[in-house]
């Protein structure tokens, strides 16, 4: 671990993951700010810049081995290495989600990018955080992905898009996979609920705002190296599976 810690946070152009990045850097971290659009990745490192974060940008589509690859040499390059992973991009998909009706391209289109894209951007950013004294990572959840709340009777999650919601049920069981695999490394690795947040992928229908919303990713990104790993949190506590 460097003396100044590093964090790349992906989807980090806007909403909840734009704030994640305010937050970390508000406590003197560098932070990378993952996205695949220029123009916004750009207004958003000038934006954290001038609020005093020590920001970069990180060019990054998730859905692309190449740019993940390429992300991790930039982080290497600009950074010197990497402490704590944030994923946090995702997408809702094209509507509607109802299981009967439910496109199979559109189950694809969200698992490529809610779940598979963790996969891809957590393996290449993998060998640096081995490398750190101190390394996190926080896959951003959703309560919704829950199989427990799921099949609670007087549970009412509302409408939630089909394809959605088990990305979520999908990307908690791939983090408790991970868990048991880097047990022995010292990587604590957990899933965050931010809550119902107001943000384009609900048409900011949430009742929380995004900075509320990215709070529960920092608490996690800045846990104590005798934290709890393998959890699944939101800002009550703990979350069940």
């Amino acid at each position: 671990m460097t003396e100044q810690m590093i964090a790349l946070v992906t989807g980090a152009n806007k909403g909840i993951g734009y704030e994640i990045a305010a937050g970390l850097g508000a406590l003197g971290w560098r932070v990378g700010v993952g996205a695949r659009d220029r123009q916004r990745r750009d207004t958003a490192v000038e934006k954290l810049r001038a609020a005093g974060a020590d920001a970069f940008g990180v060019p990054l589509d998730v859905t692309d081995d190449a740019s993940a690859a390429a992300a991790a040499a930039l982080i290497a390059e600009r950074a010197g290495g990497l402490d704590v992973l944030v994923n946090n991009a995702a997408i809702t998909g094209a509507m509607p989600q109802t299981p009967s009706t439910l496109d199979p391209a559109t189950v694809r289109t969200v698992v490529e990018t809610n779940v598979i894209g963790v996969v891809r951007v957590t393996n290449a950013m993998l060998p640096m955080l081995r490398a750190s004294a101190s390394p996190r990572i926080v896959n951003m959840s959703s309560s919704v992905g829950s199989l427990a709340l799921q099949t609670t009777p007087g549970v009412d999650m509302g409408p939630v898009p089909a394809a959605y919601l088990a990305s979520k049920t999908f990307l908690n069981a791939l983090t408790i996979q991970y868990v048991r695999e880097l047990r022995d490394t010292g990587i604590l690795i957990n899933s965050g609920c931010p809550g119902f947040t107001a943000t384009d992928l609900n048409g900011f229908q949430g009742v929380r705002t995004a900075q509320q919303g990215a709070a529960i990713a920092i608490r996690l990104a800045t846990l104590p190296d005798d934290g709890p790993t393998g959890g699944f949190f939101d800002d009550e506590g703990t979350v069940s599976w």
